[in-house]
Order: structure tokens, then C-alpha cells, then sequence
């Protein structure tokens, strides 16, 4: 698995040496000897070289990467730029265009969020190709949980976004009185219609984001 090296580094290396994670890497180098695993090894930590923890503005909870080829590169949500868009991002495009008149990309590639500040972070980081949450209850969560907790320990304004039961769980860590926390129904086709759709949460994260002083967030993605 690729390195993490930024800031994030210090708040997360105590967790390197627990014995929870050192299952966690023994299982999991041995599924990619084995197995096709999402995403690649050095994508794993995508979302934390691309943002670290001192430029978090926004979290965004994913819960394990996309498990098609190609598709998963490390931040929740987003796929490569020769990727057909998967349906709860279209839904993500849909809510964007109506909330704050983002056009529809022709791409998933969510990179431009992440440099800006967005984590984009699953609770699980890996997957077996064809089996979604097939790395689930290995570890994983344990090491999230420990990201999601370092955020909360920031001491300036961030905004989550709870999509879905398995993210709006988390709620009960987020004890920050600076923090904003949004919550709604995921995305997903299946569900956006029972909250999701309607919620505002992108104008409501920038204007958390402009009334306490901080830049806020360019949503859209261009296209390519």
C-alpha cells in the first residue's frame, strides 16, 4: 500500500502500529497477490495525499470503493476520467445543477473537490473486484473512524456530508461545535428520492464555509 506522507501522517501513525492494522495489512497484501482488488495499491490513500487533513474544508462519507473496472482511484464517489459516471454521482451531478446551477460534466473525475479541500473518504478502502463490501469488518473501519475523529479534532469550521445510514452513523463521533453537520439519504437511484434531492447541502456547505472567513468550494467539474 502507498504511503502516507503529508500531515496526516502524524495524527494517524500511532494507528500503524496496533495490531488491528497489522492484520488489516497482512489480509490485504495477500488479497492482491490473490484476488483483483479495487483500487489499485497505490490509490488506496488517494484522498489523503490529495487533501490534507489541514486544508479539510467539507467531508464526504463514501462506504467502499466502486468494485467495476477501472473505477475506483481513492476518493469516494469519483472515478477516472474514461469512466462512464456511476448513478449516485449522476444524482450528486443532478442535486449540484439544481442547488447551485452546476452543469452536468461529461466525467466522475472528482479530483478538482479533493484539491480544494473535500475529503472524499470511504469507510472501507479496498474491495474485491465484482464483490461490494467484500473488505468490510477487516479493519478498515477502525482506521476511518480514527481519520474521522482527527477532523473532528480540528479546531475550525468543516462541514460533513452524511449520505445514507452507514455515514449519518458516524454522527455520534462529531461532537465539535464549529463543525456543521448535514445530513440526507444517499444518492444512490434506490434511495435519492427519500431525501437527498432537494437538500441544498452544496450552497449550504459554502455559505457555512464564506460566513466564517474560509474560501468557499468550486463544484463544478469541467468538462473533459
Amino acid at each position: 500500500m502507498g504511503a502516507i506522507t503529508n500531515d496526516w501522517l502524524e495524527v494517524l501513525n500511532e494507528q500503524f502500529s496496533k495490531e488491528y492494522y497489522r492484520k488489516l495489512y497482512n489480509f490485504v497484501k495477500d488479497e492482491y497477490s490473490k484476488c483483483v482488488i479495487y483500487p489499485s495499491a497505490n490509490d488506496i490513500f488517494n484522498a489523503f495525499h490529495f487533501t490534507p487533513l489541514s486544508e479539510v474544508k467539507v467531508v464526504i462519507l463514501g462506504q467502499d470503493p466502486y468494485h467495476g473496472p477501472g473505477q475506483a482511484h481513492g476518493l469516494c464517489f469519483s472515478v477516472k476520467k474514461d469512466i462512464d459516471i456511476p448513478p449516485s454521482l449522476v444524482n450528486i451531478y443532478k442535486e449540484l445543477n439544481s442547488d447551485i446551477g452546476c452543469y452536468v460534466p461529461n466525467n466522475g473525475y472528482l479530483e478538482k473537490w479533493a484539491r480544494q479541500g473535500v475529503l472524499l473518504l470511504n469507510t472501507v478502502l479496498t474491495v474485491r473486484a465484482g464483490a461490494a463490501n467484500s473488505h468490510r469488518g477487516i479493519g478498515w473501519e477502525t482506521f476511518t473512524d480514527a481519520v474521522i475523529q482527527a477532523v473532528n479534532n480540528e479546531d475550525r469550521p468543516i462541514v460533513y456530508m452524511l449520505w445514507g445510514r452507514p455515514a449519518r452513523m458516524k454522527k455520534d463521533m462529531l461532537n465539535n461545535p464549529k463543525h456543521l453537520i448535514l445530513e440526507a439519504a444517499h444518492p444512490s437511484p434506490l434511495s435519492a428520492h427519500k431525501g437527498f434531492f432537494g437538500t441544498r447541502h452544496f450552497s449550504q456547505a459554502n455559505r457555512f464555509l464564506a460566513e466564517n472567513g474560509v474560501k468557499e468550494i468550486d463544484w463544478q467539474i469541467e468538462n473533459i
